[in-house]
């Protein structure tokens, strides 16, 4: 199928891109600008391996939503929470419907394209905390997709039932240099080490059996799941 890929820069969309490529035409890697503190860090290794690959990459901006939500995970909201992904705190890190609003955009671009899939890379270490990562409410949005569009663009989710350790050995088989990844939400010069995007892609590669090519600024123990 010609299909449009949600590609962010991180681990589990650079992964999804490469796992996608194998298996369908890839006609375009789409990244969002929802004025998050890490998107400046994200966006580019998007393009990266987007560009490598010879597919057209695509930033669409979508700053409003860092006027309009709340969320500390956008540059208007608070500090980011320290602690494992899973816990209570790390819900100050959702973005209201954003995969919603994310995947309503993309499935129009979709469509303009002449696309017939989309995919996203959510997966089920996200399950805990965003509910716009989860199954049923992916299985809305493909029902929604199908039935809003002439072309019945189908929404991939080739991670939903994996976790990042899985994905890690996934992008490992297919040769991806996680170093040319971003996960860390604070945003800074280098990943911190503890906030919970840190704490689970540390987690995915020692669970993986896989060196961690990521230079961070700290690496405390990691703490156990809630």
């Amino acid at each position: 199928m010609k299909t449009v890929v949600l590609l962010s820069g991180g681990m589990d969309s650079v992964t999804a891109f490469h796992q996608v490529r194998q298996e369908h035409e890839v006609v375009a890697a789409l990244s969002f600008d929802y004025g998050s503190k890490h998107n400046a860090c994200e966006i580019p290794f998007a393009k990266l391996h987007a560009e490598r690959a010879g597919i057209p990459h695509r930033t669409i901006d979508l700053t409003f939503m860092n006027d309009c939500f709340a969320s500390d995970l956008l540059k208007s909201g608070g500090e980011i929470p320290d602690g494992h992904y899973a816990e209570e705190n790390m819900k100050r890190t959702v973005v209201p419907f954003r995969n919603g609003i994310m995947l309503a955009v993309a499935c129009g671009f979709a469509e303009s394209v002449e696309a017939d899939a989309l995919a996203i890379a959510a997966h089920s270490g996200d399950h805990a905390i965003y509910p716009d990562c989860r199954e049923p409410f992916m299985q809305g949005m493909a029902a929604a997709m199908a039935e809003g569009t002439y072309a019945r663009i189908e929404l991939l989710r080739p991670f939903i039932a994996m976790d990042k350790a899985g994905i890690a050995k996934r992008g490992a088989e297919l040769g991806i240099d996680f170093a040319e990844t971003w996960s860390c939400y604070k945003g800074g010069e280098l990943h911190c080490g503890t906030c919970g995007t840190c704490v689970e892609r540390r987690e995915a590669f020692l669970l993986a059996g896989i060196a961690d090519p990521t230079a961070y600024l700290a690496t405390p123990e990691i703490p156990a799941a809630p």
